[in-house]
């Protein structure tokens, strides 16, 4: 036999040598949540290893992701009070923009990503203003682009829609400039599903619907056409970044997200993976970092440039020890 592929198999060194897929901790976004406590810390029951945090545990919790290599993170809220409208989003007193000033003020250097959405801050748990029983998307947009604009005045560095209303690329993108924000790019979460990944999330930021589902606006996961669509809808619109949403079982929507743009694209790791990951180590059925590297690479592979993940600091330590990388 002339052709022989085990020869560049042969060692760890030629491996890495040949290795198509490659990724760095700069890749990677760090998903925490933040509560309206100074001195708090609650383990979420549904994540094991994942906390909701007071503000001086959150100051902790980023200093040990610094000195593990991890720089970006996403902030999430958990307020104490939630209305009909979701006001505490766009507070300038609310408790993401609070947690975001002292961060910047302690970590200059760690990079802030504002998670732009209503569920986790209205009384009925929806991502927008009702009209009814339905979320009216036009009503909604001018809250979602004020949420943005408060986040970026707290010290967000990039802020990142999540809502999956149409249009609030174009509405989030005219605030920002209208108020001299022009630089601070824009990722989408632009092919969001409807998932039932998402579980353990809602259980940590208390943000399931109180009634009926988000199908109306978060997508039909039988569809990936319709995933292009969106996502080029928010090129459309301005979006700097895309995101697909969940990762693990999407990897031919991230290919195809991939093919039809030319942004840089994200992959979103959600709870319910980690969750899963997790469980079946505790039960010995698997090796956490070997699947959790695994899992990794699959999206990597299938085109994501950006990696958002509550294993980042494991992900981090593999890539140190050359596991993963």
């Amino acid at each position: 036999m002339i052709q022989r592929p085990r020869r560049l198999r042969t060692n760890s060194v030629l491996r890495g040598m040949v290795r198509e897929t490659r990724m760095s901790k700069a890749s990677l976004i760090y998903p925490a949540f933040v509560v309206e406590r100074e001195d708090f810390q609650e383990e979420i029951p549904s994540m094991p290893g994942q906390y909701r945090y007071g503000l001086n545990q959150l100051l902790a919790k980023m200093e040990s992701l610094l000195s593990q290599g991890v720089d970006k993170v996403m902030l999430f809220g958990i307020p104490d009070k939630k209305d009909e409208q979701g006001s505490g989003a766009y507070a300038g007193d609310g408790v993401v923009q609070k947690a975001m000033r002292a961060i910047k003020a302690r970590f200059p250097e760690l990079y802030l990503i504002g998670d732009v959405c209503m569920c986790e801050y209205t009384s009925h748990g929806h991502c927008g203003i009702l009209d009814g029983g339905y979320v009216n998307n036009d009503k909604t947009l001018e809250s979602l682009a004020k949420t943005a604009l408060s986040q970026v005045e707290a010290g967000a560095d990039m802020v990142a829609p999540s809502d999956m209303m149409d249009g609030r690329v174009a509405a989030i993108r005219a605030l920002l400039d209208a108020n001299g924000h022009g630089t601070t790019p824009i990722m989408s979460y632009a092919v969001k599903y409807a998932s039932g990944f998402y579980g353990p999330f809602r259980d940590a930021a208390g943000s399931a619907p109180a009634f009926g589902d988000r199908k109306s606006y978060q997508m039909d996961y039988h569809n990936l056409r319709e995933g292009i669509k969106e996502a080029l809808l928010d090129v459309a619109e301005g979006a700097d970044l895309l995101m697909v949403k969940p990762a693990m079982a999407y990897g031919d929507v991230i290919a195809a997200v991939k093919a039809a743009t030319n942004l840089p694209l994200a992959a979103y790791s959600v709870s319910g993976e980690y969750s899963m990951v997790k469980t079946c180590a505790k039960l010995g059925y698997i090796d956490e970092t070997a699947l959790l590297c695994e899992i990794a690479t699959a999206a990597f592979r299938a085109g994501a440039d950006i990696y958002l993940t509550y294993f980042a600091p494991e992900l981090a330590q593999a890539m140190d020890e050359g596991r993963i990388g």
